[in-house]
């Protein structure tokens, strides 16, 4: 796996690098935004990029939006900047992730393997094996529609992976789509926090809680439609029915 770290701390970079070369990745760093916009645009592969906030040409959060624009490679930042409005501002730019400072070096190689398990992973193909079978269920089901209608004039296209309000395009990330996607597909249903965290995050655990959280208060600011998730206290959130 290549890992393009954008760090211009050399001490954290220092640490930070020999912790996943002992777990068998290949770092390429970068000390400001300009050097990992040049490596990016020359088409170098790289599974995922480990962003700092604090570099000294260039935010952040700006270079995320930019990397975005460039390609669509995993993005965790890693920062020591914990207000929520920092967290939200990062995942609406197009972050997968967010780890703050300090950190233990096993979360970060747990999330640098979840957030390139999605991106690469295959959807399972639709269509039954016994075709005459599927030929029988087509003729006698009607087509279930991939466009699925919610609160405020929300509609959510689940084959073209896109959100409208009132006709205007909502841009999502991949998890955030993912989220209101698995909860739209059953409304009325409370999913619990563990299983949107082992369907959307490939994870159960516990510290990606937080993480949950703020990706739902990402999709609720950017849908801008009060009641389009609704939390359910003590057990999870669901998508309104009806």
């Amino acid at each position: 796996m290549r890992v393009l770290l954008i760090e211009d701390d050399d001490r954290v970079a220092g640490a930070l690098s020999v912790n996943l070369t002992r777990q068998r990745m290949d770092v390429d760093r970068v000390g400001s935004a300009q050097r990992a916009l040049e490596r990016l645009r020359t088409g170098a592969r790289h599974d995922v990029v480990l962003l700092d906030l604090g570099l000294p040409d260039l935010d952040g959060l700006v270079l995320c939006k930019r990397i975005r624009e460039l390609c669509d490679v995993p993005v965790i930042m890693v920062t020591a900047r914990t207000d929520m409005s920092t967290r939200l501002h990062g995942l609406h730019v197009g972050a997968d992730d967010y780890v703050t400072k300090p950190f233990d070096p096993r979360e970060l190689v747990a999330r640098i393997h979840a957030v390139t398990r999605r991106a690469t992973r295959v959807p399972p193909p639709d269509a039954p094996a016994d075709q005459d079978a599927a030929s029988s269920a087509a003729s006698s089901a009607p087509a279930v529609s991939t466009v699925i209608a919610g609160p405020g004039g929300v509609r959510i296209d689940v084959e073209r992976r896109e959100v409208t309000v009132d006709g205007e395009s909502v841009p999502l990330t991949r998890k955030e789509f993912n989220l209101l996607a698995m909860l739209a597909r059953q409304p009325g249903i409370v999913f619990t926090r563990s299983r949107i965290l082992a369907e959307v995050w490939d994870s159960a655990w516990v510290g990606n809680q937080r993480t949950l959280e703020v990706h739902v208060a990402a999709v609720r600011a950017k849908l801008g439609v009060a009641g389009v998730i609704e939390t359910v206290r003590g057990v999870g959130y669901r998508f309104p029915a009806g």
